[in-house]
């Protein structure tokens, strides 16, 4: 048991004994009172601090939580737009080869007549 528990313990069988009406009764009835009311606050303090930190860690799961999701939502959303400008540069790699086929075509036929020409000369 506690040291004010059991000295309140013998004080009350003291008192019994002696006169209930004395002042050293009523100032220790006062103390063991006040005593009460300052382990009441102390034991509701301490309920505070655990619901507090209680409090405190749900906080805290919570945002690891919801930033580990904006994270994968964030990645996500990087690989489709990644994925998208790839898919554009594959459609437009074959527009840029197909025009790129037609000028050669088109300067291949000149560069024939102009060997032909050069091999003609000689």
């Amino acid at each position: 048991m506690d040291e004010k528990v059991l000295e309140e313990i013998r004080f009350h069988q003291d008192v019994v004994n002696k006169d209930a009406n004395s002042p050293l009764y009523q100032i220790r009835e006062k103390e063991m009172e006040i005593s009460g009311r300052v382990l009441a606050a102390k034991t509701q303090s301490e309920k505070i601090v655990t619901d507090a930190r209680k409090a405190a860690t749900d906080i805290l799961r919570n945002a690891e939580l919801d930033a580990e999701k904006a994270a994968k939502e964030h990645t996500e959303s990087a690989i489709a737009g990644a994925e998208s400008e790839a898919t554009t540069l594959r459609a437009q790699i074959s527009v840029d080869a197909d025009a790129l086929k037609n000028q050669l075509e088109k300067h291949h036929a000149e560069a024939v007549d102009e060997i032909v020409s050069i091999v003609a000369s000689v």
